[in-house]
């Protein structure tokens, strides 16, 4: 996939680091708040394994708040053009608004990472305009409220059929085929359960021939399934992280890239040795 002026070969699985400049975030917040420290972060996921970095600027837990255009705007760019200016990596930009995505483009970044799978006002049209890629995700309802009991009568193949009606609306407004990554969105508005059927299930969304995205990084379902809290899910992350990778996602979201990218890895020489000794 082409990214900007910098191609990114996804038959081979790869590792997104995340990068909130946030002070709310859960897991990140308040720790790469400022230029010098996020770039210091940068350059060792870069150093980790990371072909991505995820930048965001407004946090999307659970209960988290909106914050306005320019407060996103002054958090990211300055960071983006830093890591632009001294690194050779592929810049996410994790946004929902189109004047940050274009804004942030402009500075630096090569594709857009959406929550709300560019729903948002002039989204659809500003990722269009700038030709870039998007990863398009799904979520139920919003960060606020996400987590409020939410309600499906078949996950899958309602997470399914979101996503494609998105790609197709996305095409619909000039976005190519080949250019769309999808993001089934885990822990954005579902239980646990919901969770899990959707990681069982991950085959069939890497059958709408499009890359599939995968953010499970430090998340609840680690935690509700291992009693841990967010700081000690390392194990339970990089378990989930090569379980996809071996059903086959292309890109990996997550905070620890290093053994990350080492057990992808090591899922990559078992699942590409052919032949008998």
């Amino acid at each position: 996939m082409l990214f900007k002026d910098k191609q990114l070969d996804l038959s081979t699985p790869c590792v997104m680091g995340v990068l909130n400049v946030t002070p709310d975030s859960f897991s990140d917040g308040g720790l790469f708040t400022n230029v010098d420290s996020a770039l210091r972060q940068a350059s060792s996921m870069l150093e980790e394994g990371a072909s991505i970095l995820d930048i965001g600027g407004e946090s999307t837990r659970p209960g988290a708040q909106p914050v306005s255009d320019q407060q996103e705007l002054d958090r990211v760019i300055p960071v983006i053009e830093a890591i632009n200016k001294e690194l050779d990596v592929i810049i996410s930009i994790d946004t929902s608004k189109a004047v940050v995505m274009r804004e942030a483009i402009k500075a630096g970044a090569h594709f857009v990472n959406d929550v709300y799978a560019l729903r948002g006002e002039h989204a659809e049209q500003t990722v269009a305009e700038l030709n870039v890629p998007v990863c398009l995700m799904h979520m139920q309802g919003e960060p606020r409220t996400m987590q409020t009991e939410p309600v499906y009568q078949d996950v899958v193949a309602e997470v399914l059929q979101f996503l494609q009606e998105r790609a197709n609306a996305c095409m619909a407004a000039g976005i190519s085929p080949q250019q769309i990554i999808l993001d089934p969105g885990f822990g954005f508005g579902k239980t646990l359960q919901h969770n899990l059927a959707l990681f069982r299930a991950l085959p069939e969304f890497i059958k709408t021939g499009m890359p599939v995205l995968v953010g499970v990084s430090r998340k609840s379902m680690i935690g509700s399934i291992l009693d841990l809290p967010v700081d000690k899910r390392l194990h339970g992350s990089t378990a989930l992280a090569s379980l996809a990778v071996w059903l086959g996602a292309s890109i990996i979201r997550v905070h620890d890239v290093g053994p990350t990218y080492q057990a992808i890895q090591m899922v990559m020489a078992v699942r590409n040795f052919s032949g008998r000794v």
